[in-house]
């Protein structure tokens, strides 16, 4: 059986979206000839903790660890943080903060100073240890997984350093993610961060994304060959579910994940207010549940449309109970970044929304990677982001649906994004690159 190494930041018990494509693929890869080691920290900074998500990782496969240095305490000192809160992600605030300028001087430290992100004391110190670690134990092939795109310069350094084969996976963009804009990158950090960028999409053996408009981005930067894999659900998590029946108390509005300042959907919260003043019953059943952090502008959005006392805050479940909640809501919804990128977005949550058949409604461009995939099976309905019309009168005819208890499962040929059948794929970019020299 081939070894191959998974750099990876996020790790259980880490939670979030970061953690589940590696675990996952750690999860099945021995079925495919591959037995994975994972390199990974033991004092990560991370945005949520899930206990539960442990009991994925296989009993037999080596797990290892080292402590990394981070510039998180110095930075929650400077903003008036205290030690134990968790730093989010895409520049969500969920509270007005007394130090609002001291956050702006720390983004921009942040961007011009710690380069490819703030993690980047941890790649010498690795790049050492792994280095002795693949001298004197036989690995056939190493994955580095971004962000934080700082593990692939671990790889890069492996690469040049020993010759082994590396496959780079990108979860998402490097100098087009969402947030990129947000750094208040001067010139010279722009450049740095185009320039390793590129570094990586040569010379890695293979290059994995997860959306057909990554690899496109992708291929105008570095044209090279580059494999679309996308993020999936687990059939052993979600079939348990399936007998799970909808909350006939509340037309429940479930929305999971991160609310950020970007997927504010304006033109949802005002529909929603048109008819709960309209529609006395769909007032009285309402519910918008969000599983997840909320940034304080959507909640202002919110309140300004009337919806705030329709809002069920929930702000992190375990991996199993988000999929218990999902099953047990009449429509979820999926809120594609309001950002330049916004077409490649194409986020993990969407795989296990497909597996639970309830109907999706989504926020975004309806010419995007996410639209084409509830195009592709038939589970629900796209919406541009000023859309008001014809959103209001598919969100009334599901309530329709709803109250006359008549909801019909929503998905076709969703199999493509099991992810036994995606970890196949990621083995079979792994022996693509075992036909290669070592170090070409």
């Amino acid at each position: 059986m081939k070894k191959v190494l998974v750099i990876t930041y996020y790790w259980p018990p880490s939670g979030g979206g970061g953690v589940q494509r590696w675990l996952k693929f750690v999860k099945y890869l021995k079925r495919f000839d591959w037995e994975p080691i994972v390199f990974t920290p033991s004092n990560p900074e991370i945005p949520s903790e899930d206990l539960s998500l442990l009991d994925e990782v296989p009993k037999d496969i080596r797990v290892i660890r080292n402590k990394i240095w981070e510039p998180y305490t110095f930075y929650k000192q400077f903003t008036g943080r205290k030690k134990e809160d968790k730093i989010q992600t895409a520049f969500l605030t969920e509270k007005k903060g007394k130090f609002h300028f001291l956050e702006n001087i720390a983004v921009w430290i942040r961007g011009n100073m710690f380069i490819p992100d703030a993690r980047k004391y941890w790649i010498r110190p690795s790049v050492k240890l792994l280095s002795e670690f693949l001298i004197s134990h036989k690995v056939d092939a190493v994955v580095t997984t971004g962000p934080p795109h700082s593990t692939h310069l671990i790889g890069l350094h492996l690469k040049e350093k020993l010759g082994i084969r590396w496959l780079a996976d990108f979860r998402d963009p490097w100098t087009n993610i969402d947030y990129y804009q947000a750094l208040k990158l001067g010139p010279r950090a722009d450049k740095l961060h185009h320039k390793l960028e590129k570094m990586v999409l040569e010379q890695a053996d293979a290059v994995t994304v997860i959306s057909p408009g990554m690899k496109r981005e992708f291929q105008e930067i570095v044209n090279r060959e580059y494999e679309v894999i996308p993020n999936g659900f687990d059939e052993e998590d979600t079939m348990p579910q399936q007998n799970i029946e909808i909350d006939r108390n509340h037309f429940t509005l479930a929305h999971i994940g991160s609310l950020t300042k970007t997927r504010n959907a304006e033109n949802l919260w005002k529909v929603l207010n048109e008819l709960a003043t309209e529609n006395g019953d769909f007032a009285k059943k309402l519910e918008i549940k969000n599983v997840g952090k909320i940034d304080m502008d959507a909640v202002a959005s919110l309140r300004n449309h009337g919806m705030e006392s329709y809002l069920n805050r929930v702000d992190y479940m375990p991996h199993q109970e988000v999929i218990a909640e999902q099953m047990k809501a009449s429509v979820l919804i999926l809120l594609i970044n309001n950002t330049p990128n916004s077409k490649l977005i194409l986020t993990g949550k969407i795989f296990e929304y497909l597996a639970s058949g309830r109907p999706i409604i989504c926020i975004g461009p309806p010419d995007g990677d996410a639209a084409e995939v509830i195009r592709l099976t038939k589970s629900g309905s796209v919406f541009d982001f000023d859309e008001t019309e014809n959103l209001k009168t598919e969100i009334l005819r599901l309530f329709d649906e709803f109250s006359s208890g008549k909801v019909t499962p929503r998905n076709k040929d969703v199999q493509q994004f099991e992810r036994k059948n995606l970890t196949s794929k990621m083995a079979g970019v792994l022996d693509k690159i075992m036909e290669s020299e070592p170090g070409k």
